[in-house]
């Protein structure tokens, strides 16, 4: 069994010595082993493999393909540890004379095959290698576009996507034609296969991508989610690339190769299909009985109560604790005792937030991306950016005239720039949250809080603590450090129309300061901005569905 990482590798070729070959994919818990081997800055697919492959002691013979700098790392690592590998050099062009070169590089490993085994190189056995090419069917579908992505990810994007999914990734999906029968010399096969390697869509790494781009005129693509790795940046810069220059629904996943931060993943995921089918789904309003919205977050449950006349009845707001369900069901009792009605009132509930799937008596669950959206743009038709700045997460969504979300962002793995970050410093000053808020807007000098990591920022507070600074000037800081983050989200778009901010964090005077400061312009708060969520929920309960 030979191990390959890249789709320009010679599968076919090795088929033609009998050799199985295993497209490899690792997903690891943790990367602490490759760590200590290579430099922590190389792409997290390379390290993954490598923490894999000693950790299971695994000795199956690698061959590689100098296709980036990260590989020739690895290749370095492995080769170190003497593990069997062999690299294929791999040329940037796809012009005859590369692929001459590549060729001979072909031509090259078979002799060093026949020439290690004392195996012949078999031509029927190659040619077998090549399966018929499947006819494209021509229907509507969501490609998978970037650098790689872990075997879990793209199994799940598949299993929760409304339409078909393509894979256009360096997974190594083979779609290669058949070799021409007329050719019988092993030169001029190879030299044929050498082109056909070389002529895949390319990836980043080669000189002339512009045939990447051809897919974003087919009619039947309706939505694409763009892989990037962790350290791998020229799948990040062809991204910036298609965020301006498509008009096409896009989201962008970036995998560090271990199993964390699944959660929000789903997340996204969820709320990208959600708006990509927003008007194919009916609308069934109906006249009859009440209809409940609930958010179940990180921090806090929110219960939104709507009559059959789309109105607010009620809302209610109790801590989420251990057990999201029951928090739900406490939230939700309390609105319909102080409302008089009981459980047969209800016709629908649409639960929403950190721990949807945790409630087991709605009639339908959406993400928090939509809900956020359709309550915002139910209490100001006017807003088309909405800043939420939950417990454990922060989004920017972009809407539409209509309210439709036409673009979100969320934060990563990382708490700062949200309500726990805050919390933590709180407790690193001994106030409340609420001292907290009043006393951020009093500051006299601007003090900067550098560290992006809650921990370090911790650290940090402390310092200034010691160094005898004023503890509004330090909120000031840590209230510009949270706007910065959270504005970072959207990139090089400029939030220029109606904003509004959402969530607990909106209730911080100073924050809300910090972020107008940043923005340059005033923000639009509702009088409960921790309800937006269940009420949007509430509003798609009324509505039928998304």
């Amino acid at each position: 069994m030979i191990e390959l990482l890249c789709k320009y590798a010679p599968l076919e070729l090795l088929k033609g010595f009998s050799f199985e070959s295993l497209r490899v994919n690792p997903v690891v818990a943790r990367i602490d082993i490759a760590d200590q081997l290579t430099h922590r800055n190389i792409c997290s697919f390379t390290r993954a493999y490598l923490e894999s492959k000693v950790q299971e002691k695994n000795r199956q013979p690698v061959l590689l393909t100098s296709c980036c700098n990260s590989m020739e790392a690895l290749f370095n690592a492995l080769r170190e540890l003497k593990y069997p590998v062999k690299m294929l050099p791999l040329p940037y062009k796809t012009d005859p004379c590369t692929a001459r070169l590549y060729q001979q590089a072909l031509l090259k490993l078979i002799e060093d095959i026949e020439l290690k085994t004392g195996s012949r190189f078999d031509l029927e056995a190659f040619r077998a290698a090549f399966p018929e090419p499947a006819q494209p069917d021509r229907k509507n579908y969501i490609a998978i576009l970037g650098s790689r992505i872990p075997d879990y990810l793209k199994k799940k994007i598949m299993e929760s996507s409304p339409l078909p999914v393509v894979d256009y990734t360096c997974n190594m999906e083979r779609c290669l034609p058949q070799p021409p029968p007329e050719l019988t010399n092993l030169e001029e096969l190879i030299s044929w296969y050498a082109q056909i390697l070389l002529g895949q869509r390319p990836c980043l790494r080669m000189s002339d991508t512009s045939s990447r781009r051809h897919l974003l005129g087919d009619p039947f693509l309706k939505g694409i989610i763009y892989a990037t790795v962790n350290f791998c940046d020229f799948y990040g810069f062809e991204y910036g690339w298609l965020k301006h220059e498509t008009m096409i629904p896009l989201m962008k996943l970036e995998t560090d190769y271990t199993t964390q931060g699944q959660g929000q993943i789903k997340t996204r995921l969820e709320a990208f299909y959600e708006n990509l089918i927003v008007d194919s789904k009916p609308v069934m309003k109906s006249n009859e009985g009440y209809f409940v919205g609930i958010d179940s977050g990180s921090t806090s449950t929110n219960v939104v109560l709507l009559n059959s006349d789309g109105k607010m009845v009620a809302f209610e707001s109790v801590p989420t604790g251990v057990n999201m369900g029951e928090s739900a069901q406490e939230a939700l009792n309390k609105i319909l005792k102080q409302s008089g009605l009981t459980h047969r009132d209800v016709q629908r509930t649409v639960t929403t937030g950190y721990g949807r799937n945790k409630i087991g008596f709605d009639t339908l669950n959406v993400t928090e991306i939509t809900c956020h959206a359709a309550g915002a743009y139910f209490l100001n038709p006017n807003v088309r950016t909405v800043i939420d700045i939950g417990g454990q997460d922060s989004k920017i969504i972009r809407l539409d005239e209509e309210g439709n979300v036409i673009d979100f962002v969320m934060n990563d793995k990382c708490a700062a720039g949200t309500g726990r970050f805050l919390e933590m410093m709180a407790f690193s000053l001994e106030l409340s949250l609420a001292e907290m808020s009043e006393r951020g807007l009093s500051w006299k000098n601007e003090i900067s809080i550098s560290s992006m990591c809650s921990v370090f920022a911790q650290s940090e507070v402390v310092t200034l603590i010691a160094e005898g600074h004023a503890v509004e000037d330090i909120i000031h800081g840590l209230n510009l450090s949270v706007a910065s983050r959270v504005l970072a989200l959207g990139g090089q778009r400029k939030l220029e129309s109606q904003v509004m901010i959402t969530g607990g964090v909106a209730y911080n005077r100073g924050t809300v300061a910090a972020i107008e400061e940043k923005l340059g312009k005033k923000l639009y708060t509702c009088r409960n901005p921790e309800i937006c969520g269940a009420l949007g929920a509430a509003l798609i309960a009324w509505q039928g569905g998304i």
